[in-house]
């Protein structure tokens, strides 16, 4: 959710929490002691010998997610009492759903969980050190987004950079094959696409408590899967640490009906969505390309049709006429916003897309012996899925003229 201007002033004397899962400051000693404890428990996973049990027990892959998870327990607190003193704020407006002032910054906790877990435990590949160099850039843009509000131009900018960086570590896609006439051209082209696709329509999904960091978790959870069944143990276990880090952020932000006491802010939502398209870049998800293509896009499908969705409606309905419009064009036309439109409540209408995106993640694990026929069925199928959503929209968009 994009931080308003207005947001980070006003409000720096408000009196930070640094403890406190719900963020309701109890008595002090009682906050104290939670603290201690989760910074404890983070303690003791990076001792040897508890990093050894889980190793020999066969629960490398349980390691990583924990680990993850507990440095966001304990990092978010610490960015959210930043955000209180330094003013980043995210304010009530007429396209946001949140009542109260929130502080923004919850994606500097995300992206120290997992950088922290992957330096502790990985061995850099070279493409891996292009995605970590490109989603630090992302970050930084994000941050200086959440706390100066920076032209949607230039946030698109840093972002391309970010890809162009990646891509020098060998990040690229090769979906046309190198037999083709200016093959090299256009794998660069479609990266560059799918990182800024992938990146930003992550970013607009964060108009919801959870949503975001839920949908992260989702399909790196899927990316791991299909991982394990092309036999990529090293994707698997990458893909870990940032299902624990969205998981350890979530009980900040999802709260069933109690409002967030952080955001992510665009750094993180920019962060998850960057990795996620990275991850999806560094596989190789079968031996045929048509069937290795279509697992990322279904893992990623609820995002990726959200963006191409509002972006045409808007087209369609003359409400963008340019690039630069469409950037800087903001509106509650999401599927979120779409959603709640038909009566659910926001808890129902975030449950609802993690359901949407579980069973297309699902339909991605068909794929893996699929044949082209099985394959255009499972495709088929998504598309039903997503056709239903678009009819759900529609009628969602009649009821809001």
């Amino acid at each position: 959710m994009g931080p308003n201007p207005e947001a980070r002033h006003g409000c720096a004397g408000a009196r930070p929490s640094v403890g406190g899962v719900g963020g309701h400051v109890g008595a002090p000693h009682l906050v104290i002691a939670a603290t201690l404890a989760r910074v404890a428990f983070v303690i003791a996973l990076t001792l040897p010998p508890v990093r050894r049990a889980f190793s020999a027990s066969g629960l490398g892959w349980v390691y990583l997610v924990v680990l993850a998870f507990a440095l966001a327990l304990v990092g978010v607190p610490l960015v959210r009492a930043l955000a209180h003193w330094w003013g980043v704020l995210d304010r009530p407006a007429a396209r946001k759903v949140h009542m109260t002032a929130t502080p923004l910054l919850g994606g500097a906790a995300v992206y120290g969980a997992f950088a922290a877990t992957v330096l502790f435990n990985f061995t850099f590949s070279l493409q891996l050190k292009g995605v970590a160099v490109g989603a630090t850039i992302v970050v930084a843009v994000g941050l200086l987004d959440d706390v100066f509000d920076v032209p949607a131009r230039w946030k698109l900018a840093g972002q391309a950079v970010a890809v162009a960086v990646a891509m020098a570590y060998g990040v690229v896609l090769d979906t046309v094959p190198t037999a083709w006439p200016g093959s090299g051209v256009i794998n660069v082209a479609l990266t560059l696409v799918w990182f800024l696709a992938v990146t930003n329509a992550l970013q607009f999904l964060d108009g919801m408590d959870g949503l975001a960091a839920g949908l992260g978790a989702i399909a790196a959870l899927f990316f791991s899967l299909a991982a394990l069944q092309t036999s990529q143990p090293y994707l698997m276990f990458l893909a870990a640490p940032l299902v624990g880090a969205c998981l350890g952020f979530l009980p900040y932000n999802f709260r069933f009906g109690r409002p967030a006491t952080i955001f992510l802010g665009d750094a993180g939502a920019s962060f998850i969505g960057f990795t996620l398209a990275g991850l999806a870049v560094m596989g190789e998800w079968a031996e045929n390309d048509f069937i290795g293509l279509l697992t990322p896009v279904l893992i990623l499908a609820v995002p990726l049709f959200d963006i191409a969705f509002v972006g045409t409606v808007r087209v369609v309905t003359g409400k963008v006429h340019s690039v630069g419009e469409w950037l800087a064009y903001t509106a509650r036309d999401h599927i979120h916003h779409r959603f709640e439109a038909l009566g659910l409540t926001r808890t129902e209408t975030v449950l609802l897309i993690f359901f949407i995106a579980a069973t297309l993640g699902i339909s991605a694990m068909l794929l893996k012996e699929a044949t082209k026929h099985e394959a255009a069925l499972v495709l088929i199928q998504a598309g039903c899925v997503l056709a239903i959503i678009a009819v759900l929209e529609g009628v969602a968009r009649g009821r809001g003229r």
